[in-house]
Formats: structure tokens, sequence, C-alpha cells
């Protein structure tokens, strides 16, 4: 078999990812990542980005510019406040799932500020914490787009819940829907009660990508993972993950590979 073909589960611990540290932005980069570039670890699958952010209250990342890629932005608490040059703009807290197509360009701001869009509102002290994921459209040069959907009702019942996907087999379940006929995300938070355990089976897919976006899990056939691990899972999957915590994770269901769409 090839490297291709042969399974492989690689396991990334968080605290060796990669930082970015600035006085109003605590960033962790499970790929390369602007200035931190690794030749070894720049996708597995079409995901190119999962970075963790944790931003500061009044702070955030001013307007910039994207291009033909998909992103997701999936937050853990706090808000985060979403305004780009399609004239969108809202706030973006736990429980809500959103992706900008970037398409042909677009620009956009993320900021901890969401007192700002209320007048009658005071500043807040709490951080926000995301995580930002991209992954690769099926074509470039789409129109650029913006969809969001509220789903705490579906999480509550700790599952895995299919976030975002352009994959066929999730049209009809999928919260937003995404310019990737090849990825799906899918989120389960599992509020597990003291004494009892929560049981999830992984998707089969070529490539998976599970990110322990918090509390503490474990995998068949890896073991415990802990709040900022992840696992690449190559020509695998159907693994079950058990929680006996509280936690949360992210899983990317991908059927293809960066230039072998």
């Amino acid at each position: 078999m090839s490297a291709l073909t042969t399974p492989h589960i690689d396991v990334h611990r968080g605290g060796d990812r990669m930082k970015t540290r600035v006085s109003w932005l605590d960033s962790k980069h499970s790929f390369s990542f602007g200035e931190h570039y690794d030749p070894d670890n720049t996708h597995h699958g079409l995901l190119l980005v999962n970075n963790e952010d944790i931003v500061s209250p009044g702070q955030g990342f001013d307007t910039h510019p994207h291009r033909d890629m998909e992103i997701v932005t999936w937050v853990l608490g706090g808000s985060l406040v979403h305004q780009d040059s399609l004239g969108h703009s809202g706030v973006i807290y736990p429980g809500l799932a959103q992706r900008m197509s970037a398409g042909t360009g677009i620009l956009h701001s993320e900021k901890n500020d969401s007192w700002r869009l209320d007048a009658a509102a005071r500043a807040h002290d709490e951080p926000v914490h995301f995580v930002q994921m991209w992954v690769v459209p099926d074509e470039s040069g789409i129109a650029p787009g913006y969809e969001q959907l509220e789903i705490d009702d579906e999480l509550a019942r700790g599952e895995l819940v299919t976030v975002a996907s352009g994959l066929p087999r999730y049209r009809d379940r999928t919260a937003i829907a995404i310019n990737s006929s090849h990825s799906a995300l899918h989120v389960a938070r599992m509020a597990v009660e003291p004494g009892t355990e929560q049981l999830i089976d992984l998707p089969e897919a070529p490539y998976l990508h599970v990110f322990v976006a918090r509390g503490e899990v474990e995998m068949e056939g890896v073991g415990s993972l802990y709040t900022g691990d992840a696992v690449r899972l190559t020509r695998t999957g159907g693994q079950r993950v058990i929680a006996r915590q509280a936690s949360e994770i992210l899983v990317w269901e991908m059927h293809a590979r960066l230039g072998a769409q």
C-alpha cells in the first residue's frame, strides 16, 4: 500500500501547537499559520487552519481580506462581532453555527466588542474564546457569502451535530452549507453527569480531524485526549470516543485532500 492508502492515526498534543501571543490575543495554531511555517504541517485533508483564539474585551482583528476559502468560526465562550464588506454585521456566540465564503474576495473584521452594537449596553470584561477553521472550496472564484444559524437545542442532545457541510449525504441535516462537497464539520457538546459517560462514534472517512475543544475524552486505539489535543486520522474512522466529564469535540470529516479533489 502507498502512504495515502495506509490507515494512520497521528496524535497532536495541545501543548505542542505553534503560538501567537500579543497583549490582546492568545492564539494557538494546529497548522502552519502566518509567521509560523512548518513544511511538514500545512494541512490535513482539506483543513488548512484550526486556530484556537482568546481575544481580550474591546480588542480583535481589524478589517482584513480573504479569498477562495470556506471559513467556519465556532465560539466556545463570550461573544465575537463579525462585520464584512457584504454588509453582514452580527454577534457570534456559543451554539451559533457560522460560516463565511471568501470566494472572489471579502473584507471582514472580528472583535470582542458586542456592546458597541447596542448604545444602551455596558462594556463587558469577558474574553471571547473561539476556534476558527478554514477548508478549501470546490472551486475558486465563487461569489462570497455568509450564513449563520442557532443550533443550541440540537447540541443539548450530546450527539454529533452536523454544523457545516457540503457533503451530499448531509444535505438535509446540516445546520449551514459550505462550498466544499468533500467536507463536513460535526460537533458534540457532551454535558456528562458524574458517574456516567457519553459515547460518540466517529464517522468513517479518508481523512478525519478530531479536536478536543474542552474537557477530556478517551478514543479507542488512542487513549486519553485533553483540551487542545487533536487527532488526525487517515483511511480510518469509526472509533468510539468516550467522555466521562463535560467535553466538546470538533470533528472534520473529509473525503479528499488538498490537491487531490
